[in-house]
């Protein structure tokens, strides 16, 4: 399709081409926001309510392929949570409770009191003069530059890219200062987003963050290990990686993009065949018009031909999709943000439903929302 080969490439050049020279915090982890403090307690807490309207919602009223925020016709709540961290010189803990169409969604497969942790932590620093922590429990996913804190990200709505990584692990996490620009964390998990091991392996989890100045980030990530379970029984070894950069170019504009591909392993098929891989490719940018309005646009290519990652309902049809959204934000205050966005996707094939109507290749989805934090 020449119009795909001229988006790809047109990212891709830009992608490349750019030099880093802004400030920007990691967007991928969820540490952006520190509460109110009272002495070694931090207390915050979040709200994300949301309406949107699908023209291919599924029978459950969903939005097809979306994870997060998928409601649609419904007014209802994104992610609500409270954030409680201590800590003291050699010690920290973290307890996020959270609420809503998000956790219902991505916490499907989990059990019991299990499916309302965002996050739950416990935390020792091995060594203050090299400041190298260890932490252990459900953590944040550092996979992708987009986290469940919508707040943080250029538009409302997630991209593919997140959807379909993990956005949460359970695990042991060491983190580690390499050199002054470098970050190193390395992560033993239970597996790919559980709580609960599915099958009595381990999987290895790295993040190497680089920030050339003070104004620009690089990160790439890596993951390896078993997928085999009772609803996927023909899995094997998972390879990921991932690479994103975050980019303020001046107190106008900031940039973003990520790029990943995964390969799924399959029970008597151990030869390579690019049927068993996935990728995205990925960029977003917002222009701030003043203080309190900004614009942001992205767009993006997911392929999974095999459906190893994207449920699709017509197993006969490959996920290889485009997307693009536009999006108006407005700061109402320091603490609230309103978003407005429109999103459209197409794909040579009929993949989405169209009702009574049959399917269609294309699907557009309009969202706002309403942010608040502390």
């Amino acid at each position: 399709m020449q119009l795909k080969q001229f988006i790809l490439g047109s990212i891709l050049v830009f992608f490349i081409s750019q030099h880093s020279i802004g400030q920007v915090v990691n967007t991928g982890l969820m540490d952006t926001a520190s509460g109110e403090k009272v002495g070694n307690l931090s207390v915050g807490a979040y709200v994300d309510v949301y309406y949107g309207y699908s023209t291919s919602a599924t029978k459950q009223s969903e939005v097809p392929y979306m994870i997060s925020m998928n409601r649609h016709n419904e007014a209802t709540i994104n992610l609500a949570y409270i954030d409680l961290r201590y800590q003291s010189e050699n010690f920290r803990t973290r307890l996020v409770p959270g609420f809503g169409t998000y956790m219902n969604s991505n916490y499907q497969q989990e059990e019991g009191s299990s499916r309302n942790i965002v996050e739950a932590s416990i935390g020792y620093q091995l060594d203050a003069k090299r400041k190298i922590w260890v932490d252990a429990g459900v953590l944040g996913s550092p996979y992708t530059n987009e986290s469940v804190v919508s707040k943080d990200h250029l538009l409302y709505t997630r991209s593919f890219a997140p959807e379909y990584v993990p956005y949460y692990l359970s695990g042991i996490k060491l983190s580690m200062p390499v050199k002054e620009k470098w970050m190193l964390y390395l992560y033993l998990l239970n597996g790919w987003q559980q709580i609960q091991d599915r099958n009595n392996s381990k999987s290895l989890g790295t993040q190497i963050e680089y920030r050339p100045n003070n104004n620009s980030l690089f990160n790439i990530n890596t993951y390896i290990g078993n997928e085999q379970s009772e609803r996927f029984p023909e899995y094997r070894i998972r390879y990921f990686c991932d690479f994103y950069w975050i980019y303020q170019a001046t107190q106008s504009w900031e940039i973003i993009s990520c790029a990943y591909a995964g390969y799924q392993q399959l029970k008597d098929r151990y030869t390579f065949s690019d049927q068993n891989l996935w990728w995205q490719l990925n960029f977003s940018s917002k222009h701030r018009l003043s203080n309190r309005w900004s614009l942001s646009y992205r767009m993006e290519y997911f392929s999974d031909p095999n459906k190893l990652i994207v449920p699709v309902q017509n197993r006969a049809l490959a996920f290889e999709c485009f997307s693009s959204s536009l999006g108006l934000n407005q700061k109402l205050s320091k603490n609230i943000l309103y978003r407005l966005e429109g999103r459209g996707f197409y794909s040579e094939q009929d993949l989405f439903t169209k009702g009574d109507k049959g399917s269609s290749n294309t699907h557009f989805w309009l969202i706002t929302s309403l942010t608040s934090w502390f």
